[in-house]
């Protein structure tokens, strides 16, 4: 399946229906009066959250959505129908644009979850509506309104706990593959990864991580170098990042420099990830020599009081200590995440709560 993260789309509510003019028309009753039913609102359309996709490659080829107009008001005081709301369905991870003023309208994050980003046009009123004791044959009534419209950016963004960053061919891949069941394209060729990959890493202790395999970086990559910076959004929600530098005696240049460049490319990305916690991993550890090489990046490190692992994924070396550290450091960054970021639903009332605890103090979370 090809993997697609950034699609432009259109989207209109549904028109409300218009009111009915209408009087009531029985043997016996000259004087009915008024009986023109509303008109029925709407669709909206509301973006929901279905586990079973990881792409947005539907919305690439279908780029327009309409909702349903709600049906018009009729006589006996017969209210038209709503229409109903158009769901459309997106990954989890969905970040939904104003494509015009680039507004972020909705995150979408958690499994099932929905928002609705465009409303309905609500119905007109009948003519019932209007009467009163001084006007008794209202011969009027309202129109629907017109639903919302706009274009839309729908960008995915991956939900990863760490983001694997680095040069093309720095051992990214082939580290994913060792640690997870991930089986990414590996080859000794640049530029591999074409796409992110993503693995989920599980521990003794029943606990997990996700990891997200960036595609390679390059110098010149904000200019639009190799990839460019496109798929740096899927590090964007990482907490940590896994920095592989290739220590193997074949690359000429020099490790710190390499570090240098790709903290460069992430600094024009923007903050988000410019100023994201680094551990710094050696790769090729079992390539003849890395020994100069590993140890100018150890030392430069130790320098900066940055955390550096030295493996080599190929024969397994260094991967235990690694993954242990990550997932000792993964646990302490949740427990300092300020709290007002923690949401949960109580699985009987559904709502939202920033409290850790039901909302209405039945039901632990």
């Amino acid at each position: 399946m090809k993997f697609v993260d950034y699609v432009t789309i259109y989207a209109k509510a549904g028109h409300g229906g218009r009111g009915c003019i209408s009087f009531l028309r029985e043997k016996f009753k000259p004087r009915g009066g008024p009986d023109g039913g509303d008109g029925g609102k709407g669709a909206d359309i509301i973006f929901r959250v279905d586990a079973q996709l990881n792409t947005l490659l539907d919305h690439k080829y279908k780029k327009h959505y309409k909702g349903r107009n709600g049906g018009h008001g009729r006589g006996s005081n017969q209210h038209g129908a709503n229409g109903e709301d158009l769901i459309i369905k997106v990954p989890a991870g969905t970040v939904i644009k104003n494509a015009e003023t680039q507004e972020i309208i909705a995150d979408l994050t958690t499994d099932s979850a929905e928002a609705v980003v465009l409303q309905g046009g609500r119905g007109g009123k009948g003519n019932a509506h209007f009467k009163s004791s001084t006007y008794q044959a209202p011969k009027f009534a309202q129109p629907g309104e017109d639903g919302g419209e706009a274009g839309l950016i729908l960008e995915l963004k991956l939900i990863a706990d760490v983001g694997l960053i680095g040069m093309p061919n720095a051992g990214k891949s082939t580290l994913i593959g060792a640690v997870s069941a991930a089986r990414p394209k590996i080859a000794a060729y640049p530029f591999t990864t074409l796409v992110p990959n993503l693995g989920v890493v599980k521990l003794r202790n029943y606990m997990s991580f996700t990891v997200a395999d960036i595609p390679g970086i390059i110098e010149g990559a904000h200019d639009g170098a190799g990839l460019g910076l496109q798929f740096l959004r899927h590090a964007e929600r990482t907490s940590l990042l896994l920095h592989l530098v290739d220590i193997s005696e074949h690359i000429e240049e020099d490790p710190v420099d390499i570090l240098g460049v790709i903290n460069q490319e992430l600094s024009f990305y923007g903050e988000t990830l410019g100023g994201k916690e680094q551990v710094v991993v050696g790769t090729k550890l079992d390539v003849a020599g890395a020994g100069e090489r590993l140890n100018i990046l150890k030392q430069y490190c130790a320098e900066r009081g940055m955390p550096f692992f030295a493996i080599s994924a190929v024969a397994h070396q260094g991967l235990d200590e690694l993954v242990s550290y990550v997932s000792a450091r993964l646990t302490e960054l949740k427990k300092s995440m300020p709290v007002n970021t923690l949401f949960n639903k109580c699985p009987e009332h559904g709502q939202d709560s920033e409290q850790l605890t039901c909302p209405e103090d039945k039901h632990p979370l």
